[in-house]
């Protein structure tokens, strides 16, 4: 397990940008973490081992240089990975992680929930609610109406543009 480098770095947050917006400096600098026996555990780092990218607290990650990067299988939250072309994949791991600091919601009528979840896209029909100031290729966090996440992707449509479209 070790720190991403520069080009990894500025590939996992050009990323969790397009979703958290100006919440990701809350992500990375102002999350206490509150994991392990430590009195001061420290706050939550980005760490990579085989190809993913692991949300961690910095505690944890002192008391893993005990075992053997061969024997380590996973850490902390996953929250992407990166391909073997070098592109970076967000996973469903960090829905909790982008749900509680998206910038963008979106909240699902339960009838919609389902068809989303099989992989359709979102029917205007389907929309429950929308936060403002979405724009086209914005990235979102879907919600159902009971405020459990579902899932992220990419908004299609503004929101003036959903508000001005046929159901």
């Amino acid at each position: 397990m070790r720190p991403l480098d520069e080009k990894e770095t500025t590939l996992v947050f050009d990323k969790l940008y397009k979703i958290l917006g100006n919440n990701l400096q809350k992500v990375v600098m102002e999350n206490p973490s509150h994991e392990g026996p430590d009195q001061n555990p420290g706050h939550y780092c980005f760490r990579l081992q085989k190809n993913r990218v692991y949300y961690v607290s910095e505690s944890l990650v002192k008391r893993a240089t005990n075992i053997k990067r061969e024997k380590l299988v996973s850490m902390g939250t996953q929250i992407g990975k990166f391909t073997k072309s070098d592109k970076f994949h967000l996973t469903i791991q960090g829905l909790n992680l982008l749900a509680a600091n998206a910038k963008h919601k979106v909240w699902l009528k339960p009838t919609s929930e389902m068809s989303f979840l099989y992989g359709n896209s979102v029917l205007k029909g389907g929309l429950g609610r929308i936060t403002e100031n979405i724009q086209v290729n914005d990235g979102v966090v879907v919600f159902s109406m009971a405020d459990v996440p579902l899932g992220f992707g990419v908004a299609a449509k503004s929101t003036q543009d959903c508000r001005k479209m046929d159901p």
